[in-house]
């Protein structure tokens, strides 16, 4: 019987964290295990902090719930949601990986077309460490993966491409739609495998999903804060929207690449339509507004760094999105503390941490 002659390390094993909020027992992970068990977890308990969430033998894993939220941050815990899968932003605060994956706990292993199962982990570091090209667009879409490359026209001048900081990766069976579109079409799954990643050009927004999502924590951390939502808001269901289109913006302004399209996860539970609708029906409304504001942003040259921009952005929330309604001044408050509790737990990263948005504006002469 051969024996190999090296023992194969997973990529990044020691360099990743794999991110679970939930409120239930993670018997999910026993599917994931051949794939996550090389990965440091942490899991974020949403709800009650009593109750115990069972962890599958064999993981090696951190579990956080409301009390040590409230332990760790003090005062800025009001900046992490509750009863809401936006928690899992804590998770990112608290992780000293340089890349994150985060994953639902109603996500499975998926199959290919050919019937192969999908190791979604390693496509996004796949992504991840492969550059990304927002700047001129690819026909034949990732220039980086096996079989392709840029194709005749594409300027050499861009073909190194920038780094990748998000890979967004999609799902088979439950489509993630907003309520209406779950009313109309109830019993909608999604079949079509498509063998493609595609870099996000500068300049477009995109709806992003955090149930299969992979980023730089180093270099975009800071602005993947997923806002206010659940318990006590007017909104919910738009945390990782939120954080898609902050983050977006930033990438773009900073020169950072954002992917999407595989990897693949089954995603197995579709939830409630009509609760859906209830926490939905603001955001639905108010995205119309959103949307424009985010496609019109202009950061100054000096924001240098994910957190400055942050702040910025933040500012920019109180002052064109405030009038929509009071949650936006809340929230852009809370955005300056989820900036300054970054800085706090992880002081190389940058060290100037903002007191409040108004000490942030430059002042009127």
């Amino acid at each position: 019987m051969s024996v190999p002659a090296t023992t194969v390390t997973p990529p990044l094993a020691d360099d990743l964290d794999i991110v679970i909020p939930t409120i239930r027992n993670l018997d999910f992970l026993e599917q994931w295990r051949s794939f996550f068990q090389p990965y440091h977890l942490i899991i974020v308990q949403d709800g009650d902090p009593s109750k115990t969430i069972r962890v599958p033998d064999g993981f090696d894993y951190e579990l956080y719930n409301r009390n040590d939220i409230n332990r760790i941050l003090g005062t800025k815990a009001s900046c992490i949601s509750f009863k809401d899968s936006a928690c899992r932003c804590f998770g990112f605060l608290v992780s000293k990986k340089k890349y994150i994956f985060t994953i639902d706990d109603d996500c499975f292993v998926a199959k290919d077309p050919s019937g192969q199962e999908i190791n979604a982990l390693a496509q996004h570091i796949h992504n991840l460490l492969t550059p990304s090209t927002p700047y001129f667009f690819n026909t034949l879409y990732d220039p980086y993966r096996e079989g392709a490359d840029f194709v005749r026209g594409y300027p050499f001048s861009l073909r190194e491409g920038v780094t990748t900081a998000i890979s967004h990766g999609l799902w088979l069976n439950i489509p993630d739609y907003d309520a209406p579109t779950q009313l109309v079409k109830p019993l909608e799954r999604n079949s079509r495998y498509v063998d493609a990643v595609l870099t996000i050009p500068k300049g477009t927004l995109f709806p992003m999903c955090g149930m299969n999502l992979g980023f730089h924590r180093e270099l975009i951390g800071p602005a993947m804060y997923f806002g206010l939502m659940g318990d006590g808001q007017p909104i919910g269901r738009y945390d990782d929207m939120w954080a898609g289109w902050c983050a977006k913006v930033i990438c773009d302004h900073l020169g950072l690449g954002v992917k999407t399209g595989l990897p693949y996860i089954w995603h197995s539970k579709a939830s409630n339509p009509f609760v859906n609708l209830k926490k939905e029906y603001k955001g639905i409304y108010w995205q119309e507004e959103i949307i424009p504001f985010f496609q019109s942003v202009i950061l100054p040259k000096d924001c240098t760094t994910p957190q400055k921009c942050y702040v910025e952005l933040a500012k920019l929330v109180k002052e064109k999105l405030g009038p929509i309604d009071p949650y936006f001044g809340k929230l852009s408050g809370e955005m300056v503390t989820w900036v300054n509790a970054w800085n706090e737990l992880n002081p190389s990263t940058d060290v100037a941490a903002v007191k409040n948005i108004d000490a942030a504006a430059p002042k009127k002469k």
